[in-house]
């Protein structure tokens, strides 16, 4: 079937696609994953390209843009399947390197053919980075423990989204997924369950909201369901994630009791 790529953002100069639907979620048992490719005069990297159902799909899109020779980086939140289980095809495809927290980068290997390519995987430090593309510079913001130990979110200063990662996360089906959030707290119950259980702390919770309210942000696209979009929606967003409480803040002894 055709591509359909949403477009985040185009100046002619930077492009930035996101894609909800490239894999059937209801057919394939498999989570709703979003992808995304930004493109910076010619040059690329893919955020979260995720696993094989959806390399097919990424690579006709960009080579609308460029070939996929020139596809600079891959740059991963964390070393989950949905998030890099493709990798092996695109080191084939492309001379790209895949940028991971310094964490993560011994458990990429795990998802190729075992010939080294550990030139090829770069581990962004615990403070994160500034990664030039084409003739602008993402920045790497720590998102550790969000969920995974070692995890960063992305941020493009020029179309001013920040990558989220599992942060975010909604569980809805891809056809809904496309669609931004409109009314944040209709949408909030989509998000509640995931949050409590896959993001540890509310400490780093707050930590994180402190960090990105200094960052100028026009949209928020999580690695699974819907975005925010437009400066209100953004800030209830990060409102909402300061005072969560979730992960081992929730947890008591009847959490770690002998199963019967």
């Amino acid at each position: 079937g055709e591509v359909m790529a949403v477009e985040l953002f185009n100046d002619g100069k930077h492009i930035v696609h996101a894609f909800y639907d490239l894999f059937d979620e209801s057919t394939s048992g498999a989570v709703q994953c979003n992808q995304c490719l930004v493109v910076d005069n010619g040059r690329g990297a893919l955020i979260d390209p995720g696993g094989n159902m959806t390399y097919a799909g990424l690579l006709v899109d960009m080579q609308r843009f460029f070939s996929s020779r020139d596809l600079d980086y891959i740059f991963a939140s964390h070393p989950d399947p949905d998030i890099i289980a493709s990798v092996n095809k695109w080191f084939v495809a492309s001379h790209c390197k895949v940028m991971i927290s310094s964490l993560w980068t011994r458990f990429v290997p795990h998802f190729t053919t075992g010939k080294d390519i550990s030139a090829r995987i770069i581990g962004i430090p615990d403070q994160g980075m500034l990664i030039p593309l084409g003739q602008c510079r993402m920045a790497a913001l720590p998102a550790h423990f969000m969920h995974a130990e070692g995890n960063f979110q992305f941020y493009d200063p020029v179309a001013k989204i920040l990558f989220s990662g599992d942060l975010g996360t909604s569980l809805v089906s891809s056809d809904k997924a496309a669609q931004p959030i409109t009314d944040f707290d209709s949408h909030v119950p989509f998000m509640e369950g995931f949050h409590k259980r896959y993001i540890v702390s509310g400490k780093v919770c707050k930590y994180w909201a402190n960090m990105v309210r200094q960052l100028d942000i026009e949209q928020i696209v999580p690695q699974h369901g819907n975005r925010f979009v437009g400066k209100d929606a953004v800030n209830k967003f990060i409102n909402w994630i300061e005072r969560l409480e979730c992960g081992v803040d929730l947890m008591t002894q009847d959490s770690y009791a002998l199963p019967r």
